[in-house]
């Protein structure tokens, strides 16, 4: 093997290189992605993160690398990635500029991650080269710039930008682990020989050869430093190496140390020790230390000192700082406190402080505080929580730790850090609490039990502890957490044992707030009914701006389904999407989009539906997070193209059962729609039977029309006077409207048809006034009044026809040609060709929308974004965007 012609601790690796080779030729095409390396530590990832650099030529090469000791500052390591396409920052949208410059401290506000990772990519794409962005020890990563990465990693596939990174294992980057990986492992014999055999010129006992080889298991650094540490006499004699690689690696670094001067080592550990690698520090601190210029030669040796301090591999710089003792440590960095900017870097300055710190200090505690403050106005939640949980540690007052560990929980449940967040929870129980803070851990004991959906006492339970505990202390608190408990009960089911303990709750203030009105109509609802409930419920749920719903929106949207209230089902689902857009949250916006798509199948708006589903899905593409599957189950459902939506209903409830009450309203829908009554039968008793707020009153009309057209009289009048007790108690069009056609068919009065139509066709639920007129036509036609059921059949199926209820249109032609007409046919629509994306991209372009302003909103780059338009046109048969805006069916 020849190994002189390149680096020789890339022996071995002509696998890796090709791959990390591919992946940079692709990104010339326009073909960008990212690729992970994996590896233990001295592997060989630095190794071909270099070789990457030296080789691609014709790109700008942008570096960074985590470091253990800035991952509580947020986007640290974003910024120093981006640092050589700054310039660019001014052709960015105002929203995305000022997001990029909260994120790297240049103004204030709160930016979200994702948010963030957007505006890096309009600040990539506007590069003039091909971008290589290299990240070594990515394990090291601040949580907001992991986020920030894996959004621009999931969005660059038409891009010319490449990415890659390495994490040393056994750590986990979890905002990596659905992104390409390559794992690097330990090389083959021959291949370690070679590189023995390269890095040693000089003869070497064969029986220490291979106790070298057989101890080293192919980690090419462990190799490599044995001559630097051991020497060829260490190794004649037997040197011995310890059981793992990494280890071996540490400690040649570690002897290495050792042959440098005091001097030397102290400014090894300064260096070590500033995440920065700004030699301005560093030469105060060392000068503050009274270190002699003479020390940088020695140091040199693992130390490049230039515009920036680096270290000859990032084994050595944690060698270098944990083989210093704990004094030298706190001596460095106090000098680093001492010379660090408290204006321009009060962070730092606290975590330096925090550091130098031998024991409790409250006066360092507070500043980390304040430094957790200030993290969190930046979107560093992840910084927030670090900064907390060492003021918690430093803090001696015990009620003041115990405040600030339980912030620090807040912090790490808001970044999914929940085994942390648990163990933090642990210590603070062992303190002396009042009843407010075991409040507090209890809602934080809900909250991590929600999260994570598993195990232990459901989170309705610690709900309904924190609620009891502050009954006498706090009530308006205490009524607030049985709310909280009430809408998770609602959203995970079993909501019934949350109404028992709830009616434990103190009586309401007076005057009472919007929130006791809701808790004490939600009480009257479950306990006496619509009817007593509704003078309570209807004024608050339909007061869509109430400040109520910004905190329990899931709960709002159910209660305005109960109520069969549309205009609040739209507006409560709007104000969410709302907000979620003015604060740039990417886990408020996805719900109101969802919940807003949901209000828009059910007013027949199939297009507006789409055009959220497809946002959401955008987002949770780019987040990484699973979409929400609700709004494609209803619009699945009312569509009505059956073997599409069974394909989905069934990988639905493969995923999760938690989905099995809405999949079977979803059923008990298609079935009806497809005429297979007994089908639609068994789901909707299924879907009925929980008693579910919101689902199981959607599901009544179903349950009564399939149990009429079953012969189920019983079951179907039944279901009829739940049904009209809800409705009448809504008193909403749409609710009376249902009601009346599902009154109609259990007793085929012809009066009530004719209501249910007069109702409906004054709002704006289109595909139930269609059902509407479907059901009034099939009972004309029923009893042989055949014009007037053509009248009837054509106007529902001309509706169904045009809002793309695909099933509910075949059974009208199906009623129809029994009358002795033919339907006209529904010609083929542009709209079915296109996948929910591309169909939202078309309807963007045609209403005017620039590559770059859809770009934006579904959370693509341009390129990707004119990628999909030439799909779109060749599965349409265009050339241009002006036909596109000429094409009704997508406008």
């Amino acid at each position: 093997m020849v190994v002189a012609s390149m680096d020789i601790s890339l022996v071995g690796r002509q696998a890796e290189i090709g791959r990390v080779g591919a992946l940079i030729d692709a990104a010339r095409q326009d073909q960008g992605g990212a690729l992970i390396l994996r590896g233990e530590p001295g592997i060989g990832k630095t190794a071909l993160l270099r070789h990457a650099e030296e080789t691609a030529g014709d790109f700008l090469v942008m570096r960074a690398s985590g470091a253990e000791f800035e991952m509580e500052l947020p986007f640290a390591v974003l910024h120093q990635l981006c640092a050589p396409v700054l310039g660019n920052v001014t052709a960015l949208p105002a929203p995305h500029r000022k997001a990029l410059e909260i994120a790297f401290g240049l103004d204030t506000g709160t930016p979200d991650p994702f948010l963030v990772g957007v505006a890096t990519l309009g600040l990539l794409v506007e590069a003039e080269r091909p971008l290589l962005c290299l990240v070594d020890d990515a394990q090291w990563l601040d949580h907001a710039s992991a986020r920030a990465l894996a959004f621009l990693a999931r969005r660059v596939a038409a891009e010319r930008v490449a990415l890659v990174l390495s994490v040393r294992e056994p750590h986990r980057v979890p905002e990596f682990d659905e992104l390409p990986s390559l794992a690097v492992k330990g090389l083959g014999e021959t291949d370690a020989r070679a590189l023995l055999a390269a890095a040693i010129r000089a003869p070497l006992d064969e029986r220490v050869r291979d106790r070298i080889l057989a101890e080293a298991r192919g980690n090419p650094l462990a190799l490599l430093e044995l001559p630097r540490s051991a020497g060829l006499a260490g190794m004649a004699g037997g040197f011995a190496l310890p059981p793992s690689a990494p280890s071996v690696i540490e400690q040649s670094f570690r002897t290495r140390l050792e042959l440098l001067s005091p001097q030397a080592r102290l400014l090894l550990t300064i260096a070590a020790a500033d995440p920065v690698g700004d030699p301005g520090l560093l030469w105060r601190a060392a000068e503050l230390m009274g270190i002699e210029p003479s020390a940088t030669t020695e140091a040199s040796a693992l130390v490049e000192f230039g515009t920036r301090i680096r270290f000859s591999h990032p084994l050595a710089r944690s060698a270098a700082y944990r083989a210093a003792s704990s004094a030298d440590r706190q001596r460095a960095h106090e000098a680093l406190a001492a010379v660090t900017d408290p204006v321009a870097d009060p962070d730092r300055l606290a975590w330096h402080h925090a550091e130098a710190s031998t024991g409790p200090d409250e006066k360092v505690a507070a500043e980390l505080e304040q430094s957790a403050a200030r993290a969190q106005a930046r979107g560093g939640v992840a910084a927030a929580a670090a900064f907390l949980e060492r003021s918690a540690a430093l803090t001696l007052s015990p009620g003041l730790r115990t405040e600030r560990v339980l912030a620090a929980v807040q912090a790490k449940l808001s970044v999914g850090a929940f085994d942390v967040a648990a163990e933090l929870l642990t210590t603070a129980e062992t303190a002396s609490l009042d009843q407010r803070q075991r409040a507090r851990i209890d809602l934080l004991r809900g909250k991590l039990s929600f999260a994570r959906r598993r195990g232990g006492e459901g989170p309705t339970t610690y709900l309904l502890s924190a609620a009891a505990r502050l009954a006498g202390t706090d009530p308006a608190w205490s009524r607030a957490c049985y709310l909280d408990a009430m809408e998770t009960g609602m959203l995970i089911g079993g909501l019934g044992p949350v109404v028992e303990a709830a009616r434990q709750a103190p009586p309401a203030p007076q005057p009472a707030s919007s929130a006791d009105a809701v808790l004490d109509g939600l009480l009257r609802l479950v306990t006496d009914g619509h009817l007593l409930a509704s003078p309570v419920l209807r004024p608050i749920v339909g007061n869509v701006g109430d400040e109520v719903w910004a905190r329990w929106p899931s709960m709002g949207f159910m209660l305005a389904v109960e109520l069969w209230d549309h205009d609040a089902l739209h507006g409560i689902a709007a104000r969410i999407v709302a907000a979620g857009r003015e604060s740039g949250s990417f886990h408020m916006l996805p719900v109101g989009l969802a919940m807003l798509a949901t209000a828009s199948v059910h007013a027949g708006d199939f297009g507006a539906a789409t055009e959220m589903i497809s946002e959401e899905e955008a987002i949770a593409e780019a987040t990484g997070a699973a979409p929400l599957v609700y709004p494609r189950i209803h619009l699945a459902a009312v569509r009505g193209r059956r073997e599409e939506a069974v394909e989905l209903f069934e990988s639905v409830l493969a995923a999760s059962q938690r989905m099995s009450l809405s999949v079977q309203w979803a059923t008990a829908v298609l079935n009806n729609s497809l005429a297979d009554y007994q089908a639609a039968l068994e789901a909707a008793q299924h879907a009925v039977a929980h008693g579910d707020i919101g689902l199981s009153g959607l599901a009544l009309p179903e349950l009564v029309e399939a149990a009429v057209r079953c012969g189920e009289t019983e079951l179907a009048t039944s279901a009829l006077r739940t049904l009209s007790e809800r409705t009448h108690a809504g008193g909403h069009a749409w609710g009376l409207g249902v009601e009346a056609y599902s009154r109609a068919l259990v007793t085929e009065d012809e009066d009530a048809y004719r209501e249910a139509v007069e109702r409906l066709d004054g709002s704006r639920m289109a595909i139930y006034r269609a059902r509407a007129h479907l059901l009034y036509g099939e009972s004309l036609r029923r009893q042989g009044r055949r014009r007037e059921a053509r009248e009837r059949l054509r106007t529902a199926h001309e509706l169904l026809s045009d809002l793309g209820a695909q099933a509910f249109a075949d059974r009208a032609a199906g009623e129809l040609r029994a009358t002795g007409e033919h339907a006209r046919s529904r010609s083929s629509q542009a709209s079915d060709q296109l996948t929910l994306q591309e169909l939202h991209i078309a309807r963007l372009v045609a209403d005017g929308a620039a590559s770059k302003e859809v770009a934006a909103k579904l959370f693509l780059s341009p390129r990707t974004v004119d990628a999909h338009l030439r799909n779109i046109f060749r599965k349409l048969g265009l050339t241009s965007r002006k036909q596109l805006r000429d094409l009704p069916d997508i406008r």
